[in-house]
């Protein structure tokens, strides 16, 4: 009898627990300290031709105000069409935007009427990451932009900015055949790009792979970037940049300028290269200033360190007589204003296409100052002699072994 009635209360057990469990909502997408808004439940279509748009802004709103903890927007394998978009801020918390598919952008460029394609504002702790694609389709503006010859040519779009955001991170993304830029960051702080993959032409105009301007407190780490412009372009304003295992080429190699030229310019401190291979580049690491300067600016605290270079047209370059498109009215009248000072350039080794593998041309009225070269190994895969140098206004030390070795500074 009591053997019958414990079955019973065990059956009657298992009965309540199954009631139970049926009948409690579950969702795999959220709990009390986290929530993924899908951008599919905001009706967004992987088709390649539903402008997505809307659907991307409203999973971005909902997720940037969620208060019940962290969020994040996920945009499924597909390929999503978007016309352009801006993600602002301040969120609640955290917040994670995960790429899987591809981002389509107009092929029009007339489509786009901001300066990226996509572009988050104003956001903190912010995390982009999950191993997709933007492809700006940027071969149909290619022909339009003829900026290698007019100084007022028009902007076309870049495929993803970031201004004003602090404590965020760029983590695997891809981005091919941009307008112009491919990442364009403007007053970041405390901002981390790893794992990320840069494709364009060689040919292709502007198409630099990371721009920044006006930011602080960087790491940029384990990228690869093959554009028709700069790998890494740096502007005026930044500090304490940390760059190393990049991988640079085809392009225009890692270069901090042009500055000078605009009023309320502001000083560059602070930037490492090191660890990282520049592959049949124009140029390696290169410092360039208008001799027409306007603003009256410092380029300070730089190093870079173990480096290779491969088929490289020019490794090491300074130039402080940066004019294009014949805007100075008379080649080598004007000296540039800004000055250039401490900066080291150490186990810096390969081969150069162009003879005059290491040059620098400072300025006559701010010469280079503290500048100190350590083993450099650079040779000449010409035919017609070796690798030379040439330093003009250029203040220094050389230490260790030096190829090519008649740079006196």
């Amino acid at each position: 009898m009591a053997a019958r009635f414990l079955m019973l209360c065990a059956s009657s057990l298992l009965f309540f627990l199954a009631a139970v469990s049926s009948s409690s909502p579950t969702n795999e997408y959220h709990s009390d300290e986290k929530k993924v808004f899908d951008v599919r439940n905001y009706r967004a279509r992987g088709d390649g031709r539903w402008d997505n748009a809307y659907a991307f802004t409203q999973a971005w709103n909902e997720a940037c105000q969620w208060s019940g903890g962290k969020s994040t927007v996920y945009i499924p394998l597909g390929t999503f069409y978007l016309s352009q978009v801006t993600f602002s801020g301040p969120c609640k918390s955290s917040i994670t935007f995960i790429i899987k598919g591809t981002l389509s952008a107009p092929r029009d460029p007339n489509v786009i009427k901001q300066e990226e394609w996509i572009i988050f504002k104003y956001v903190d702790y912010l995390t982009v990451t999950g191993g997709g694609l933007l492809d700006g389709q940027g071969s149909y503006s290619w022909p339009l932009n003829d900026c290698n010859k007019n100084p007022n040519c028009r902007a076309l779009a870049m495929n993803m900015g970031f201004a004003f955001v602090r404590s965020s991170r760029i983590n695997g993304l891809r981005s091919i055949n941009s307008k112009m830029g491919h990442f364009n960051l403007y007053s970041v702080e405390d901002f981390n790009i790893t794992g990320v993959t840069v494709t364009a032409p060689g040919d292709s105009p502007n198409t630099d792979g990371i721009k920044i301007g006006r930011s602080k407190d960087m790491h940029i780490f384990n990228v690869t970037i093959g554009t028709g412009d700069d790998c890494i372009a740096i502007l005026d304003g930044n500090t304490n940049l940390d760059i190393s295992n990049v991988r640079c080429g085809p392009g225009h190699g890692i270069s901090v300028g042009s500055l000078g030229r605009y009023k309320d310019e502001k000083n560059v401190e602070g930037l490492t290269v090191r660890d990282s291979v520049f592959n049949g580049t124009t140029d390696g690491l290169r410092i360039k200033t208008w001799a027409k300067s306007i603003s009256q600016i410092s380029v300070s605290n730089f190093l870079y360190d173990n480096i290779q270079m491969i088929n490289v047209g020019n490794p090491i370059v300074i130039d402080q007589q940066y004019c294009p498109h014949g805007q100075c009215d008379s080649s080598g009248e004007y000296n540039s204003h800004v000055q250039i000072k401490d900066v080291k350039y150490s186990r810096i080794w390969g081969n150069s296409t162009s003879k005059e593998a290491l040059k620098m041309q400072c300025s006559k009225t701010f010469p280079c100052q503290d500048v100190e070269l350590s083993n450099i190994n650079l040779s000449y895969s010409g035919l017609d002699g070796l690798a030379t140098a040439l330093c003009e206004n250029v203040g220094g030390s050389v230490r260790g072994k030096i190829v090519p070795d008649d740079c006196r500074i």
